[in-house]
């Protein structure tokens, strides 16, 4: 008997689903890092920042356009420009780009500007807008929300599947707890047992799952470990300024350095694929 997320089961389809966006493969068998800063700021620091991530081996470039803040006097993005900025920096790198779509009525912009649509925590559960993002030929990333168990968050991916779109990405990103020293409670239990539930890829974002930078690497590790198909890291030249989740963004070089251990972890890195 198939589980309620019926096409997002691994009993439906046993064999992992692989992504290509680009020339990168997402459950491909090789970590995918997905990196770049919390939000667009500026285009001439996004540009240098983004080719130096090419240079490192990132796959993808991340930014945020949009932003869905805690506090409305937080920065809220530069929107469209937002969008401009991060597309022209992807070009210049050669790199794909991903951003959060927060409104349905952005989705042709954000289509025509980016090649992974990204739906953030505070939006899993809007059905009208996965059920849109499942209309678009557009892999899109579904990040599990704030206190989602794992049923709903499947339950949330299939909304985009069953609209016919089979390139959904699940994020794992954190659950609330009762904690206060880090941001989130990163869910190193939920990688493993999504691979197990889904062929749909996972991509691990420590960033946000532990809010503070000496955390996220250490994190990162034990993700791959657990089966995740890649990482989504927030990186900054100079965090102290960002205008956007400095205390968890690391700094180029930390992220230098960690992409060559992965390139000299090899096997060890090479986690097993779950089937069923």
């Amino acid at each position: 008997m198939l589980p309620p997320y019926k096409l997002a089961s691994r009993e439906n389809k046993p064999d992992n689903t692989v992504i290509k966006v680009g020339d990168c493969l997402i459950g491909g068998g090789n970590p995918v890092v997905i990196a770049g800063p919390c939000a667009v700021e500026d285009e001439e620091m996004l540009v240098k920042l983004a080719c130096r991530l090419k240079r490192m081996g990132v796959q993808v470039l991340r930014g945020g356009a949009y932003k869905p803040r805690t506090s409305p006097y937080s920065f809220q993005g530069l929107g469209a420009d937002g969008l401009r900025i991060l597309a022209e920096a992807g070009r210049a790198a050669g790199m794909p780009v991903i951003t959060e779509l927060t409104d349905v009525r952005c989705l042709s912009e954000v289509c025509r500007y980016t090649h992974i649509i990204q739906i953030g925590s505070r939006n899993m559960q809007n059905f009208e807008l996965l059920k849109e993002v499942g209309r678009v030929g557009y892999p899109v990333m579904l990040k599990r929300g704030l206190s989602a168990t794992l049923e709903e968050w499947l339950l949330a991916a299939e909304y985009i599947l069953a609209e016919g779109n089979p390139e959904v990405i699940l994020c794992e990103r954190g659950v609330r707890g009762f904690e206060t020293y880090t941001r989130n409670t990163f869910d190193i239990n939920a990688v493993a047992a999504v691979k197990n539930l889904s062929h749909l890829p996972l991509i691990a974002d420590p960033s946000h799952g532990t809010g503070r930078r000496e955390l996220v690497l250490p994190v990162a590790r034990a993700a791959l470990a657990a089966g995740a198909d890649g990482l989504m890291l927030e990186v900054h030249p100079a965090p102290e300024t960002a205008l956007s989740d400095g205390p968890q963004s690391l700094l180029p070089g930390e992220l230098a350095a960690f992409m060559e251990e992965l390139r000299g972890a090899g096997a060890v890195l090479h986690y097993s694929r779950v089937s069923a």
